[in-house]
């Protein structure tokens, strides 16, 4: 059994640890009521430019770059939005394990043959995937340090222009999407080429179908302009619900180490007592004999 004074030292460690997590669980909520509200105010925009987007492409009689299906699909860029610090559960590590297993199920070939990219945006994804065997083109640590918009569209930028090269055939984005504080969805999806399929809902269909829109100046003309923007937006949707998701995964981490601290201390507050009855006990016991010993000579 630990003597009274290490018991001790791990309970004022303990306390100091878990005064450290209650402080990270307040920096994390006030974070994540922030991130929230971003996250709430874009998404109703984002969907109305996917709406929009939609309504001009089954309006449009052009063959834009962004939205050609390439004939063969050679090189694949997956775009993987993790985290630049740790301390927040599972977050990460679920999303690239949700990662490894879309290119083990569908893209094991070109991982295989050296034609599968990843853009990595966070110190964690770059951690993760620059240990392994993997082709990481581009790095982005200190991303969240300033989460501003002009990033997202200079990475997208980056990607578009090597779309149109042919340098990608499929890009594919990887993220956490904010669901609950305590539950986030891992989200794997293709943004290029776009697919016109996806951009409207079935019910959106059947009012554009009933609805004759007029353009100005020409469809091909705004799709060139929005196409950009809408891809723009994707990406920087997929930033904010991550940044939304992670810190909600990191308030969940904080409450619940904050929580066990609160059980390990009672746990050895309680072994410190029994130490110290049981020290008292054994002296009272050893004052007694030595009392009977000197009665008795």
């Amino acid at each position: 059994m630990a003597n009274l004074r290490d018991i001790r030292n791990r309970i004022e460690s303990i306390k100091n640890t878990q005064q450290i997590t209650r402080a990270m669980k307040m920096v994390a909520a006030a974070k994540l009521r922030k991130a929230q509200d971003r996250i709430v105010e874009t998404r109703p925009y984002a969907s109305k430019m996917k709406e929009v987007v939609g309504r001009l492409v089954e309006n449009s009689s052009e063959d834009n770059v962004l939205l050609r299906t390439p004939e063969s699909t050679d090189n694949v860029l997956f775009i993987v939005v993790g985290s630049d610090r740790g301390l927040c559960g599972a977050f990460n590590n679920n999303l690239f394990k949700a990662v490894e297993d879309t290119i083990s199920n569908e893209y094991s070939e070109y991982h295989e043959s050296g034609t599968l990219s990843l853009m990595c945006i966070g110190r964690q994804a770059i951690k993760y995937f620059g240990k392994r065997n993997y082709n990481v083109i581009a790095e982005y640590p200190g991303f969240w340090d300033e989460i501003v918009f002009s990033k997202a569209t200079d990475i997208m930028k980056s990607v578009v222009n090597d779309f149109k090269s042919g340098t990608f055939d499929k890009v594919k984005v990887a993220y956490n999407e904010f669901k609950s504080v305590i539950a986030q969805n891992r989200i794997v999806e293709s943004v290029l080429p776009i697919d016109p399929t996806k951009l409207v809902d079935e019910d959106e269909e059947e009012d554009m179908s009933s609805t004759e829109y007029i353009f100005e100046p020409d469809v091909e003309n705004i799709l060139q302009k929005l196409l950009p923007l809408h891809l723009n937006l994707q990406l920087w949707r997929a930033i904010l619900e991550s940044n939304a998701a992670e810190q909600g995964a990191r308030m969940t981490a904080m409450d619940n180490a904050t929580e066990n601290a609160q059980e390990m201390k009672e746990d050895l507050q309680l072994e410190y007592n029994r130490a110290r009855q049981s020290a008292i006990t054994t002296e009272i016991s050893e004052i007694i004999s030595g009392a009977q010993a000197l009665e008795e000579a």
